[in-house]
């Protein structure tokens, strides 16, 4: 995967807080066990996007988190850089100190245009989309669970 396990789990809770209203608090044991991430991780993750203002954080009873700013104003591109940095993007695909247009390395051009169409998609893509899509997602999975759930009792 081009992204690490805590981006992957920052998209997820982001998403989770997008489908969620604006003015609820959510409690990390809500998230955690709605997207089955491991609370303790996910409490680590969630801290690192409260210092980064992409979600406010709340302590005490009624306590919890929220996003900072409404879903079509986060794109995925700064949840990205936030939890695993985009300095590794502009790094050698093979490691080598100097790499370049003018001194290539063998994987040169083929890096150079998977980190632009990354790069294109994870700043154009929005939270809201993404908490659509994933919304859209949880709909199908659950549509074709209850049509198999129906044939199981029909006996086809």
């Amino acid at each position: 995967m081009l992204y690490s396990r805590p981006c992957e789990y920052a998209i997820r809770t982001m998403a989770y807080l997008a489908r969620v209203s604006p003015d609820k608090r959510v409690q990390v044991q809500e998230i955690a066990a709605s997207e089955g991430i491991p609370a303790p991780f996910l409490a680590k993750v969630l801290q690192q996007l409260a210092r980064s203002n992409l979600v406010n954080s709340f302590k005490g009873p009624g306590g919890g988190f929220s996003l900072n700013r409404p879903p079509s104003a986060i794109n995925l591109y700064e949840i990205f850089r936030v939890v695993d940095g985009v300095e590794d993007l502009d790094r050698c695909a093979v490691g080598l100190a100097e790499c370049n247009d003018f001194a290539p390395c063998p994987l040169h051009d083929t890096w150079k245009s998977v980190r632009v169409h990354l790069l294109q998609y994870l700043k154009k893509t929005t939270l809201k989309e993404m908490a659509s899509a994933v919304e859209g997602k949880k709909e199908l999975v659950g549509k074709g669970r209850r049509q198999y759930r129906k044939k199981e009792m029909s006996g086809v």
